[in-house]
């Protein structure tokens, strides 16, 4: 009996002991799942954070792509200096050019005068010449008429 009984009080002690250590493991498990929750929030922050982070990196990456295309679409174009410069030449050279457009249009106007004065005078002899010529028949008929009819002489 004895031995049954140091049988059952080891049984006991080794099933206390049992117990004692599945109470530990069963704190040790609770807290090993309080480190993975803990673990499994930061994770879940590192992911967000890197979430945000990434959506950041791609509107840089977009801001860059963009200002490429315009730095590339600049680049075609002549820089403000140049512009001026260029925009300057080109007042002086307009500016010159209307000089002689006006200067053309002073000679043309003063040729369109003396075209006028030409066909003027032109008209003027051609009225002369008729003229005379009118004459020169009036006086042919005269002296046609006085060969033809001659005047009795009175002395």
């Amino acid at each position: 009996m004895l031995s049954t009984l140091s049988q059952c009080e080891f049984s006991m002690g080794k099933t206390l002991l049992v117990y004692d250590m599945n109470l530990r493991e069963m704190e040790n498990y609770e807290k090993i799942y309080k480190e993975i929750e803990c673990s499994i929030a930061g994770a879940h922050e590192k992911i967000a954070e890197c979430k945000k982070q990434i959506l950041q990196a791609k509107r840089i990456r977009k801001n860059r792509q963009e200002y490429d295309a315009l730095a590339k679409v600049i680049q075609h174009h002549p820089d403000r200096h140049e512009t001026l410069k260029e925009l300057e030449a080109l007042g002086k050279e307009l500016e010159h050019l209307s000089h002689i457009k006006e200067s053309v249009e002073d000679k043309l106007e003063l040729r369109r005068k003396q075209f006028h004065v030409l066909l003027s005078t032109i008209h003027e002899l051609q009225q002369t010449l008729e003229n005379d010529e009118k004459l020169s028949e009036v006086e042919e008929a005269q002296e046609i008429s006085m060969e033809a009819d001659p005047k009795p002489q009175t002395s």
